[in-house]
């Protein structure tokens, strides 16, 4: 089908078409700068003044103070003319928006829109035709060519002409979305003008859409999002299925809140790794971790003289109030699981040495320790009164979620208002940059495993109370495997300096629900290890192939 070149507008004919509108807002513009210019202007240049003086250290305390006067003074007086004019004002900008609002789209919008259309369709047609045109040629080329060598030489020209060709249309394209987007642009340019750079909430909205249907790339969001919607279409399937199959519904509240109970306790694991990845880092001993300390809680919040020993020896802290044993199995189990990650952090820090390696050391030294001094036995089970105390529910709410969500909240806030958070992105984007700025990587590395042993700690601590004990040094096998793979899986990069608090969230409980959906349908431990390895594997070749198209 033929384009109809009739609507395909020139430069000329666009301007011309945007010319009254420019004209008639432009002198209702002219007039509000009028009015401003002894009004809002003067406030906002004088109160940049009082700012700019707080923080001067040229004048002396009594200059600083007659200028103070001075520019309070004349910013009373602006403020006057500003209410003066306010009316006024408001009425031109309302006359200016109710031109825009009865001519942009009609007089010029929708003809610069129809022509982007007509000029997208056009170029087209000059591949298509190009592209023909290319391979008749190739052809009668190729009947004249004898030699071998000639016609792959052929073949191989032939092949960069057609990647022009669709550099051509991708420019051509993208040249007519520009014209678009520039003419979109025009109207929030004008009101931004007139109101100075106030929005209303639609309007913000419309700008964020239009700028994201702009910047939309199909390949970037595969790569971004590819694995979510993959994993999205699991869960539905899941969903469908479970009912059949078992005869349960399985997007239930009591599903969705046991889902949530059983994340609370990984949040903090993952989000302790989480900080080791974006040093470009691992922890593999998260799992023993897990065990050392449900094993060293339940030893102190157990009912009486424990049923095993460590190194031969039984505890007995029945004697103490029930918030103090809650509180010093907390201490417990930071401390020990901080020595450790520190001395991985040290190690790491000091002597360059990959965090495989180093937390793979503490991995074997914390399960040899552990199995070596409890003998391998469970410790049984804590005071039944303390997750009552600790995590009771509230109606069919258990709140020990909202310990994740506090530990969310305070990881992110490290990571984005605190030097050190600043820190931490800079080294794992490039250590040697951040060297040279001054930034200690020694300091920062052993820090972000000092985090993640706090981190550790509370994650063990909260996972014996949700037990109700039973800790045991095999507790916890398996799940570096997982928090590493939550933080993979919500976009924190193995290259380093790269990720989010709120990806390592969904990552969780991605893994967790699809874990849970597993269970509910009956499918095998072993064949959920083969689910989770293939989901790993897709994230981390996703995270690889944005590497190195960014490279």
């Amino acid at each position: 089908m033929a384009v109809d070149n009739t609507k395909i507008l020139t430069a000329e004919q666009e301007q011309q078409l945007r010319q009254p509108i420019d004209a008639y807002v432009g002198e209702i513009q002219a007039k509000i700068d009028a009015l401003r210019a002894n009004g809002t202007d003067k406030v906002i240049e004088l109160q940049s003044s009082l700012d700019d003086l707080k923080r001067d250290r040229i004048y002396t305390q009594e200059e600083k103070t007659a200028k103070r006067a001075q520019y309070t003074t004349e910013l009373e007086k602006a403020k006057a003319v500003e209410a003066q004019n306010k009316a006024e004002v408001s009425q031109l900008i309302a006359q200016a928006e109710g031109y825009l609002k009865e001519h942009f789209d009609k007089d010029y919008y929708q003809a610069v829109v129809e022509s982007c259309k007509e000029e997208q369709a056009l170029a087209q047609e000059k591949y298509q035709a190009a592209v023909a045109q290319l391979n008749q040629t190739h052809q009668e080329t190729l009947s004249k060519l004898t030699d071998a060598g000639e016609i792959k030489d052929e073949k191989y020209v032939q092949k960069n002409r057609l990647f022009d060709a669709k550099m051509q249309l991708s420019k051509d394209i993208q040249a007519a979305k520009d014209r678009r987007h520039a003419a979109f642009d025009h109207r929030y340019h004008l009101l931004d003008l007139l109101r100075m750079s106030k929005f209303t909430f639609g309007e913000a909205m419309a700008q964020r859409w239009e700028n994201y249907k702009y910047t939309f790339n199909r390949r970037d969001f595969l790569l971004r999002n590819g694995l979510y919607i993959a994993i999205v279409i699991i869960f539905i399937a899941l969903c469908i299925i479970t009912p059949i199959v078992k005869n349960t519904p399985l997007l239930t509240l009591n599903n969705v809140l046991n889902i949530l109970t059983q994340a609370s306790p990984r949040m903090f694991l993952a989000l302790g790794v989480a900080g080791l990845i974006l040093l470009a880092g691992t922890d593999l001993s998260i799992g023993r971790m897990v065990g050392m300390g449900m094993t060293a809680a339940t030893i102190v919040m157990h009912n009486g003289p424990n049923t095993g020993g460590v190194f031969g020896h039984l505890f007995d802290f029945s004697g103490m109030p029930v918030l103090a044993r809650v509180f010093l199995a907390l201490v417990v189990c930071v401390v020990l699981c901080t020595i450790f990650t520190t001395i991985a952090g040290f190690f790491t820090a000091k002597f360059k040495m990959h965090p495989f390696i180093s937390t793979m050391a503490t991995m074997l030294v914390i399960f040899g320790l552990v199995t070596y001094s409890t003998k391998g036995v469970s410790f049984g089970a804590i005071d039944n009164t303390i997750p009552s105390m600790i995590i009771p529910r509230i109606g069919s709410f258990p709140t020990i979620i909202l310990w994740a969500v506090a530990a969310v909240v305070v990881v992110w806030f490290i990571w984005n208002k605190t030097t050190f958070g600043k820190n931490l992105y800079a080294v794992g984007g490039n250590p040697e940059a951040a060297a040279v700025s001054g930034i200690s990587v020694f300091k920062v590395t052993v820090g972000a495993f000092v985090l993640a042993g706090v981190l550790y700690g509370f994650g063990s601590w909260l996972e014996c109370i949700r037990m109700t004990g039973s800790g045991s040094a095999a507790y916890g096998q398996g799940w570096e495997m997982d928090a590493i793979a939550a933080c993979v899986v919500g976009g924190v990069s193995f290259t380093g300096g790269i990720g989010k608090i709120s990806g390592v969230v969904v990552g969780v409980c991605i893994f967790t629900a699809l874990t849970y959906s597993l269970t509910v349908l009956g499918i095998d431990t072993n064949l959920q290890f083969v689910f989770s390895g293939i989901i790993i594997l897709v994230a981390v070749m996703l995270d690889c192939l944005k590497y190195v198209q960014k490279k």
